[in-house]
């Protein structure tokens, strides 16, 4: 029989927040693949997952998950992670992995797949949605995503300022995601464009150290990397004027 390779989204870090087919999912595994930064902290996929599996189910992968500028490093990084996790296929019918938010939305486990579908020939691929990082913002803020015929944007600021300053420039709701490192940026995008009043931001979500803030109090300084940016467009219709 063929390997199973499952993917499962856990979330933006509130373990209460994994869907009941996730659990299931990390439940019926043989082990649980957790990416850890090389410097070994324990990362929210790894705390979330804790919740519901006993830790020796829990195997640790390292991903260069904060390398961004030396490719060479970063492809070895994955190559290395691949082989770990083909030896995991080898020995057991499935394995899961384990990543925040959703595993087809800027996931490290499309790098995986994509990487082990070449080193475990007939390997079974599939993924459980999560929710994600701009799910539990809106529900936390109250901020609404789409109205009607709204489009919805999606940004990585990694992308560059310039992708946010031409989504922010367009229709509908833009998300932005991994903005922190650049917030000085991102509130000056939001003021040229006239967004800056009705956008809110916020980090570490459903944790202890969770923020949540209009985004009109970012004074420039760093925020966590992974933090999320919702800028909803003006709304002056009324009830059911986006329709």
């Amino acid at each position: 029989m063929s390997s199973r390779l499952v993917g499962v989204g856990v979330g933006p870090g509130d373990p209460e927040l994994v869907t009941v087919k996730g659990v299931n999912a990390l439940r019926s595994a043989d082990v649980v693949v957790v990416p850890v930064m090389d410097t070994g902290e324990r990362g929210r996929a790894e705390a979330t997952v804790a919740h519901y599996v006993p830790a020796e189910k829990i195997v640790r992968v390292v991903f260069a998950l904060n390398e961004r500028t030396d490719r060479a490093r970063r492809e070895a990084a994955w190559d290395a992670a691949g082989r770990r996790v083909a030896e995991l296929l080898e020995a057991h019918a499935c394995v899961a992995f384990a990543t925040i938010g959703d595993p087809n939305v800027y996931s490290t486990f499309t790098y995986l797949a994509q990487t082990l579908v070449e080193l475990v020939p007939g390997v079974v691929v599939e993924t459980v949605p999560g929710i994600t990082a701009m799910q539990d913002l809106a529900a936390r803020s109250g901020a609404v995503l789409t109205e009607g015929t709204e489009p919805l944007t999606l940004v990585p600021v990694t992308a560059g300022a310039a992708v946010l300053k031409e989504a922010l420039a367009g229709p509908g709701t833009v998300v932005a995601y991994k903005f922190g490192r650049q917030a000085g940026e991102v509130a000056e995008a939001l003021k040229e464009t006239g967004r800056l009043a009705d956008a809110v931001w916020g980090s570490a979500l459903g944790l202890p150290e969770e923020s949540v803030r209009p985004a009109a109090e970012l004074d420039g300084s760093p925020l966590p990397y992974l933090s999320t940016l919702i800028a909803p467009p003006r709304r002056d219709g009324g009830r059911g004027g986006k329709l």
